[in-house]
């Protein structure tokens, strides 16, 4: 008996002082981190990216990655959110809707919270439901079409750019300024495209004297468009407006004036790319375009097309101030709600000012930023240029 209580003595003396040591390392180890500068991991906040980052829209869809990796770094060299570091994470949808939607089921599998995406409103549709039903906030920099915040099915969802009703007015305002009152009406068939071109009918129908002598949809990534000029020719159209993105646009275009079509062609902010001149050559000069309104003025819209040209070394994208803005209203957002909690981070989207470089936002109960709109552009010498 004495011999066992020796053994439990000495096993819970050998414990303890096995304590002992390993509280010695632990605070010898602290001790090191201090001396070396080594600190722990910091807790991250992964701000997710989706969009066209490849294909024929990469030209829309990059400078928001551009864009959310400065805002990071920003934010990063002020010490984070909340004592996190933001860590930008991109999924590319190609702008197509089955993309976007394995893009968003990424995210929900990666634990993402705040997404700053998607470009198109085709691929923005496809994936919001599968961010409502995780509650995670999205807000998209260019996603335009009006039902993704009209509709009410999306209190998820928000953007930093006007929907297309708004942009549909201006190009009709502006068309009927330019004196046309018989308009060809052409779109994609996709919802961004064809819901521009729809609003557009509208409108034209709504104004008296104006009236739409043709309304054609065109498939997306064929070759030749020849039909459809050769329509627009026989419809007595004195201007074209088309819905829809550059690709298009470009071969459109330039179908019409290689068969001396000269009417005035206006379009929207999916053709307000150096792309679209790029493409359509010569072709390109004198086309008008809707796009978000010039904030070259903006203190922060200066600060960020700075950092960009000096990271990046060439000036932004198409949208980049847009994604930029929205960037930064998500991680202040978090900021505000003290966590990424779903509630909390849409009511400080909703209720709180940010300064952004589309001007000091917050956003509405629909979730439409407030005080954004569009502008109208031509390209004239190769360049699109602010119509005042």
């Amino acid at each position: 008996m004495r011999t066992k209580l020796h053994l439990i003595v000495l096993c819970l003396v050998m414990a303890a002082m096995l304590a002992a040591c390993s509280a010695e390392e632990k605070k010898a180890d602290e001790k090191a981190d201090v001396q070396t500068g080594e600190v722990a991991p910091a807790a991250k906040l992964v701000l997710g990216v989706a969009g066209a980052h490849s294909g024929d829209l990469a030209s829309y869809g990059l400078p928001s990655v551009n864009a959310a990796k400065l805002v990071a770094a920003k934010v990063n060299a002020a010490g984070g959110v909340n004592g996190m570091t933001v860590e930008v994470v991109a999924q590319d949808d190609q702008c197509k809707p089955e993309l976007a939607t394995n893009a968003a089921t990424k995210m929900v599998s990666d634990g993402v919270k705040i997404v700053l995406g998607h470009i198109c409103s085709g691929a923005t549709k496809a994936a919001l439901p599968i961010y409502l039903e995780s509650k995670i906030v999205l807000m998209s920099p260019s996603a335009t079409n009006p039902p993704l915040t009209q509709s009410g099915e999306y209190p998820n969802f928000f953007r930093t750019i006007a929907p297309d009703d708004a942009q549909a007015a201006l190009e009709v305002a502006f068309a009927k300024g330019l004196g046309l009152t018989k308009l060809a009406v052409i779109h994609d068939k996709g919802d961004y495209g064809k819901g521009f071109a729809t609003f557009c009918k509208e409108f034209i129908e709504a104004e008296e004297g104006m009236e739409v002598v043709l309304f054609e949809g065109v498939t997306p990534g064929a070759v030749d468009y020849s039909a459809v000029v050769q329509k627009i020719k026989s419809s007595g159209a004195q201007g074209v407006i088309f819905g829809g993105y550059h690709p298009e646009a470009s071969k459109i275009v330039s179908g019409m004036r290689k068969k001396e079509i000269t009417i005035p062609f206006l379009s929207d902010d999916g053709v307000k790319d150096d792309t679209f001149i790029k493409v359509a050559g010569e072709y390109a000069e004198g086309v008008y375009a809707t796009g978000p309104m010039d904030f070259s003025t903006n203190p922060v819209y200066q600060e960020a097309v700075a950092a960009h040209k000096a990271e990046f070394g060439t000036d932004p994208g198409p949208f980049f101030p847009e994604a930029y803005s929205a960037a930064l209203a998500l991680l202040k957002a978090v900021e505000n709600a003290g966590s990424t909690d779903y509630d909390k981070v849409t009511e400080a989207l909703r209720t709180q000012y940010v300064d952004t470089a589309v001007g000091s936002v917050k956003f509405d109960a629909k979730g439409d930023a407030e005080g954004v709109g569009f502008a109208v552009y031509q390209v004239q010498s190769g360049k699109y240029v602010e119509i005042k």
